[in-house]
């Protein structure tokens, strides 16, 4: 009989967690809701709420709208947002995760320290160690009038002016490990007359997932990581457990799933994403046992 184990360290954040319970919220009380992008990255739970009424639009479609609700997911957004939805009179039901917002917040003061102090404004770089275009991202490069350096991968932090002032932040989805590395990195090479200053900003609650997913995917024989593809934080999660586990497979439903996976195989492995929801998972192990023991008889 194979034995399937759901991680329970997986499944939504805490910020995903709260944006999903204000929509079901709003939801519940009737009317039109609309949330600008996807509520999470996750394509079965984007679907799910859309069946109970949830409208998903962007940017562009956010400009037309007139007194309307939308809900800002957990990765914030620019200030330009909310200056929209100011001029148009939508009412914003915010879901910005507090982490996000307090980054938000520390980009904000240091941008403006920046342009109150005339003499030095110009010498110091805002970097933020991130994924371009990414939503997060978007709403803390919007912080400082689009003027911070987004770097996604260690070799562009070589770009950087090493002769000016640096002041460093992450999403707060990247590894830690890397940053880590990139710290080194701009301590080596920064001039003796310029400022260094890094902000760790890397949610614990992601980054903790990193070694508690190594330790899950080393004990199973095959490992099943459940998340959308448009997740980062899944791209991440996915290769730390292949990099453990060569027999961890990535799927977005139970559809994906291919019996032959498990053929003499004793454990499997269920995980995820900070944005996979445990029904998600629960309906792949559901799905591998229908099958099994279907195949079994």
């Amino acid at each position: 009989m194979i034995q399937i184990e759901i991680d329970d360290g997986s499944g939504f954040c805490f910020g995903v967690t709260t944006a999903i319970k204000k929509a079901e919220e709003e939801l519940s009380k009737g009317g039109t809701l609309y949330c600008l992008g996807d509520i999470v990255h996750n394509g079965m739970e984007v679907e799910r709420l859309h069946e109970q009424g949830l409208i998903t639009i962007n940017h562009e479609q956010l400009k037309e709208l007139h007194d309307v609700k939308v809900l800002l997911r957990a990765h914030g957004e620019p200030p330009e947002t909310y200056e929209i939805a100011r001029k148009n009179n939508i009412e914003i039901i915010d879901a910005t995760c507090p982490v996000v917002l307090q980054l938000q917040k520390r980009i904000k003061k240091q941008y403006e320290c920046n342009q109150e102090d005339r003499n030095s404004k110009e010498d110091r770089q805002i970097v933020i160690f991130g994924k371009n275009g990414h939503a997060e991202v978007l709403g803390l490069v919007g912080q400082t009038r689009s003027k911070a350096i987004v770097i996604e991968k260690f070799d562009d932090v070589k770009l950087l002016d090493f002769n000016r002032d640096i002041y460093l932040y992450s999403q707060t989805t990247k590894s830690l490990d890397e940053f880590h590395h990139i710290i080194e990195y701009i301590q080596e090479h920064i001039a003796k007359e310029a400022e260094f200053k890094s902000f760790d900003t890397i949610c614990r609650q992601v980054a903790n997932r990193m070694p508690n997913i190594s330790t899950f995917a080393s004990r199973h024989d095959v490992v099943l990581f459940v998340s959308g593809r448009k997740s980062s934080n899944g791209k991440v999660l996915y290769h730390e457990c292949k990099r453990i586990n060569a027999n961890s497979f990535q799927i977005e439903s139970a559809e994906e799933i291919n019996m032959s996976w498990f053929d003499g195989v004793a454990t499997v492995g269920i995980c995820g994403a900070t944005s996979t929801p445990k029904w998600l998972m629960e309906e792949c192990r559901d799905y591998i046992l229908d099958h099994y023991n279907k195949q079994c008889f």
